[in-house]
């Protein structure tokens, strides 16, 4: 029988670690993206899952404008979007770690395809 997971964070965990295995098998890099209350963190990692590329984040300093809205998740998407041009990345997955697609996590999504990231 199924464990039947009741907390909010548990259960996002569980819708994370399902899509987290559906990307793993595409061969893809992956952008995971972490949302805090006060800030919002991107990380491109390597296609088996091993290295961190890179980080992006709010808490940086040149972010340090008011940090949990949506004008601040695009700024960090547009970051991501420079730094995966420059280093020459073709197609990346878009791992949302089990939030729903809505407003920040949205916003970054957008921004990362406005300036030319295939998701």
């Amino acid at each position: 029988m199924k464990s039947i997971i009741r907390n909010k964070n548990g259960q996002r965990l569980r819708r994370a670690a399902k899509t987290r295995s559906n990307i793993a098998s595409s061969g893809n890099h992956r952008i995971s993206i972490h949302r805090s209350i006060q800030h919002m963190y991107l990380q491109l990692i390597s296609p088996k899952g091993d290295k961190v590329i890179t980080t992006i984040s709010t808490n940086q300093k040149d972010n340090k404008a008011k940090a949990n809205n949506i004008e601040s998740a695009k700024n960090v998407g547009t970051k991501m979007a420079a730094y995966i041009k420059k280093a020459k990345i073709s197609n990346v997955a878009f791992d949302r770690s089990g939030y729903r697609y809505h407003g920040r996590v949205k916003a970054v999504a957008e921004a990362l395809r406005e300036n030319g990231v295939k998701i």
